[in-house]
């Protein structure tokens, strides 16, 4: 239900802003650019569906390999004892857990193309483990919070716009983003943790905690004496290989169990093309909404308030220019990236700027929850999400708040 009060919001306040504007202001054109942006979004909508055909035809039909061949069951034993904390109702040893552990481990790496089809493919099998099929059950919305605040180990598209736009060291906000990222997906974890009551102070969680602080260390010191112009291209490479070597992996397995590898592949991409399609009306639905809600300058008030309200209370307002890139993510992830590179440009702000960091810091930091949320759920035709959009936002904020302080620690 709280999506649909979104949705209908974004038209209506959108409307409401677009009529004073043409009232009060004389703008005589914003009806027609609203229309504009409907009919362009719509498009864009399909578009990004069929784009995912041929990526998601390639990695289910992967996944559907893996699957016959035992490797997707043998990751859910290895991740079992954390996600058996953080999804109870899911069977040990479900498949599910081995693509939502694949799905979260492209993530970490930045590899959007290969993230998106496994996490389709996780909330599908978590689908079948639901009893009410037009409801999000409580797995589904955990899988989908932490996906929604984007746990990130190697902001690896952001360090490569910044080599493209002459940063001295593209690098330079690796360490504040995994940082930024990690609190982002804590939060979401905890959000949902209370929605579900679920126990997080158990060994497998803080192993974990622990550990992936571990592992942003020792990331740190590999990379820290590494040349800066040699860091996007280093963590490409080590994000192709481990996912490349999953794909060997997988088909070396069927080959070994004697299972048709061709034949497996074709069955799970065919799941990938009908998926592809379905989730059409869900994508075009959110994008028109988000559209004609940015196209009113609704952002620019939302803003311009906060940058009202923080310069009352007297505390530094540097951050704000970089604050739409944190508020856009949420609702576009192109949106997000054009304000980010924007900001970069030599004639704005530059990115070896205050703001040209921390626009970059919050692009990694933040995920698209509300284009995550239609595209996940429409997959599976859920069309009551529950607490599922809260717990997202409240990870969105923090994690737009956590950027701007770490981007006063790191950089101002």
């Amino acid at each position: 239900m709280a999506l649909n009060y979104v949705w209908i919001g974004f038209f209506v306040i959108a409307f409401v802003v677009a009529l004073c504007k043409l009232i009060f202001l004389g703008d005589t054109e914003i009806f027609a650019k609203m229309m504009t942006s409907t009919f362009e979004n719509s498009k864009t909508g399909a578009e990004i569906a069929i784009g995912l055909t041929g990526v998601m035809t390639l990695w289910l039909g992967i996944m559907k390999i893996g699957e016959r061949a035992g490797m997707i069951e043998k990751f859910a034993r290895f991740v079992n004892p954390l996600f058996s904390k953080l999804f109870p109702q899911v069977p040990k040893k479900d498949p599910a857990m081995g693509s939502v552990v694949m799905n979260f481990s492209a993530n970490m790496l930045g590899l959007d193309n290969a993230a998106t089809p496994l996490g389709l493919k996780a909330m599908k099998e978590l689908q079948e483990l639901n009893p009410e099929k037009d409801t999000a059950s409580n797995p589904q919305i955990m899988f989908l919070v932490l996906n929604t605040a984007g746990l990130t180990i190697i902001p690896t598209s952001v360090m490569a716009v910044r080599l493209a736009m002459g940063a001295a060291n593209p690098a330079d906000i690796f360490i504040p983003t995994m940082i930024g990222t990690f609190i982002s997906f804590m939060s979401g974890m905890i959000a949902v943790a209370l929605y579900q009551r679920i126990n997080l102070f158990s060994l497998p969680v803080l192993v974990f905690v622990g550990g992936f602080l571990l592992l942003m260390y020792g990331l740190y010191a590999w990379m820290n004496n590494m040349p800066s112009e040699m860091i996007a291209t280093y963590t490409a490479m080590v994000g192709g290989l481990i996912i490349f070597s999953v794909i060997i992996l997988f088909l070396v397995a069927g080959f070994l169990r004697k299972i048709n590898v061709y034949e497996a592949f074709i069955d799970g991409a065919k799941e990938g093309f009908t998926t592809a399609v379905m989730i059409i009306p869900y994508l075009v639905a959110i994008l028109v909404g988000i559209g004609v809600f940015r196209i009113t300058g609704c952002l620019d008030f939302i803003t311009n308030g906060i940058a009202l309200i923080v310069g009352w209370m007297g505390l530094n307002t540097d951050f704000v220019p970089a604050l739409p890139v944190g508020i856009m993510k949420t609702f576009s992830g192109g949106g997000a990236r054009g304000l980010m590179v924007d900001l970069m440009k030599p004639e704005n702000y530059g990115p070896d700027s205050f703001v040209g960091r921390l626009g970059c810091i919050m692009q990694g930091s933040t995920e698209t929850t509300f284009y995550v949320l239609a595209l996940y759920f429409g997959s599976v035709n859920i069309k009551k999400t529950r607490h599922a959009l809260a717990c997202g936002l409240i990870a969105d904020v923090v994690g737009v708040v956590a950027a701007i302080i770490i981007g006063y620690i790191f950089f101002h």
